[in-house]
């Protein structure tokens, strides 16, 4: 049995920064019909008049217009008694410590009064292992990576080292008319011995969907394949299970036109391109799929724009174009032969937009990962994604420091935050992309002369820097349209950064660029704000005025280090699925906060409520 998921992506920090991409940016898109032009406005008109009636809300007053209800939470599923040994009964605990190892709500969809989700477990030890090679067991007063020395290893040789804090994810419902939370991942398990040992060898259910009365999950395998689990919406049965041979990853459902399309990477973790799906199944067959999309990178978040689909892209591991960097791509138009996407349609995808036509620095756009993406107004806006220290190491691996200072100068150069951007329309000879939060220039590194110097990302702002002004801002995980208000859910990882980069001294590079990556006194520490600590939602009213801050602290939990996923709750609000990997921190009698993953909803405060 094969044991690697993301044995590529491991190595792919060092063999991205190897690597010579093609310079300049994307030929022009061909230029579409003018009836297509006019279908797409007119499929936007009514938004964007919406949006437009929505008055500019004064400045500081976004956080006064909403509350945060926590509906369900993570509880302690393990005890932990020092790396590397046995695990105690419990919880509860007689010995050792409580621990919680779900860590994200992962997939997240709703149909009817039930919200259905799937979860992740010590994601942020994944993420460590599988994509940086920080594999040395740690442990500390938030959060433990065991790695190798995970009884989770000792117990199935099939999980390597870098995986080794991976459990077995979980399928969960919440109803919310009785407010009761159900697991269902026993259902599973007892069906069929196949069935337990896909959901026991899925990393994480990283995406979830719904139609035709069928509630769908994803998620990555331990095989270098993808797992794929079945649910009557209806009767909450569980249908089935499958394994994906050809596809390595999952991110986003998305329901368009009376059709159900899914996001997907080709080969281990995408590595080998990517594809947009189109659910072709029933109950009775819920795993039949035709690809619309073929891309040489695989599709991370979909959005409906206008009578079409547009996707944000995360990079080919050994990118050679900058099509096969993180991007935008938008499909044709539904109406164009059979109704919705088909097969035929799977070679006309069209690039809009690419790392390397902002990013200076060739290395580091080859780590940029595309975002959250939605459509609002006439616009589609979408963000990029910045795994913490994947810049820096690829860049010390590339082009070695030769000292302590410039390899301090190196780290501290390669940082990046999240930009957030917007397009209107796409593919047409009067397509415009802005750049609504980054940077004017960034520092890049000359091998031809040895030298840092800023360098023009050819675009200025319009409204602010990288991050919303936040460094540690590495994600834009999602973006909704809800009450004609277009929200933007992030994480921030400044809670990690201590524990985090102590870790680097396990990377893949020289001996100064390990020690300027694992010291946070040597760029990071001065920068980090603990009342920021927490994953950001950011709202933008309109398309005329810059987005404002609701929420910049983990909603009521800093330990809440991103908003993994949102989706409208029907009544103006939103349902938030929660990243938080705190897996140590579970003692409910002290002051601190908990870890493991939330799932909140955001409902509208009254006005006697926001003068309080």
């Amino acid at each position: 049995m094969k044991t690697r998921i993301t044995a590529t992506v491991r190595r792919g920090v060092a063999a991205t920064a190897a690597l010579v991409i093609v310079a300049g940016g994307m030929a022009s898109p061909a230029s579409a019909s003018s009836s297509k032009a006019a279908a797409a406005a007119a499929a936007t008109a009514a938004q964007a008049k919406a949006a437009a009636r929505v008055a500019a809300i004064p400045p500081g007053q976004a956080s006064l217009l909403y509350k945060f209800t926590k509906l369900a939470k993570a509880k302690p599923d393990e005890c932990f008694n020092g790396i590397g040994q046995p695990y105690p009964a419990g919880p509860p605990c007689a010995e050792g410590q409580a621990k919680v190892n779900q860590a994200y709500v992962w997939g997240l969809t709703q149909v009817g009064k039930t919200i259905w989700f799937g979860t992740g477990a010590n994601v942020h030890c994944l993420v460590s292992g599988a994509t940086l090679d920080y594999v040395v067991p740690t442990a500390n007063d938030n959060w433990t990576c065991e790695y190798g020395e995970s009884q989770a290893v000792k117990k199935d040789p099939a999980i390597p080292t870098y995986l080794g804090d991976m459990r077995p994810p979980e399928v969960w419902t919440y109803d919310t008319a009785t407010h009761k939370s159900v697991n269902k991942s026993a259902e599973i398990r007892a069906k069929s011995p196949d069935d337990a040992q896909r959901l026991s060898h899925t990393v994480g259910l990283r995406a979830a969907g719904n139609f035709g009365n069928v509630v769908l999950f994803g998620g990555p395998a331990l095989e270098d394949t993808l797992n794929m689990f079945a649910f009557d919406a209806t009767t909450k049965k569980f249908l089935g299970s499958v394994n994906f041979p050809n596809y390595g990853n999952i991110r986003t459902f998305l329901v368009a036109q009376n059709a159900l399309y899914l996001g997907v990477g080709i080969g281990t973790n995408g590595s080998a391109g990517g594809a947009v799906l189109r659910w072709t199944g029933s109950a009775t067959e819920p795993f039949k799929f035709d690809t619309v999309a073929t891309l040489p990178v695989q599709a991370a978040d979909l959005t409906v724009y206008g009578d079409r689909i547009a996707a944000t892209s995360w990079p080919a591991v050994k990118p050679t174009s900058p099509q096969m960097l993180a991007g935008l791509w938008i499909s044709p138009n539904f109406a164009d032969g059979s109704p919705g996407l088909n097969p035929e349609d799977s070679g006309n995808w069209k690039p809009i937009w690419n790392a390397l036509q902002y990013e200076p620095d060739k290395v580091v756009a080859a780590t940029y990962g595309g975002g959250g993406i939605a459509a609002y107004g006439d616009y589609v806006y979408w963000g990029t994604m910045h795994v913490p220290m994947k810049a820096s190491t690829a860049s010390a691996t590339k082009y070695p420091p030769v000292d302590s200072s410039a390899a301090k100068t190196q780290a501290v150069n390669t940082q990046r935050a999240i930009t957030i951007w917007r397009g209107k329309d796409l593919g047409l000879p009067t397509q415009k992309i802005e750049l609504l939060y980054g940077e004017k220039t960034l520092p890049a590194w000359d091998p031809a002369t040895s030298t840092w110097s800023d360098k023009s990302t050819n675009f200025t702002p319009l409204y602010g820097k990288s991050g919303f002004g936040n460094l540690f801002n590495n994600y834009t995980w999602r973006m909704t349209v809800v009450d004609n208000k277009l929200f933007i859910g992030t994480m921030d990882w400044s809670y990690l950064v201590k524990d985090l980069i102590a870790s680097a001294q396990t990377a893949p590079v020289n001996s100064a660029a390990k020690q300027a990556l694992s010291d946070p006194d040597s760029w990071g520490t001065p920068l980090i704000k603990p009342s920021q600590f927490g994953g950001d939602l950011w709202m933008f009213t309109n398309n005329t005025s810059a987005a404002q801050a609701v929420n910049t602290k983990g909603l009521g939990n800093y330990l809440n280090y991103g908003i993994r996923n949102m989706i409208p709750n029907g009544s103006g609000g939103l349902y938030l699925g929660m990243a938080n990997p705190m897996n140590l921190r579970t003692n409910t009698k002290d002051t601190k906060p908990e870890g493991g993953w939330e799932l909140l909803e955001m409902t509208k405060r009254s006005k006697t409520q926001r003068s309080k």
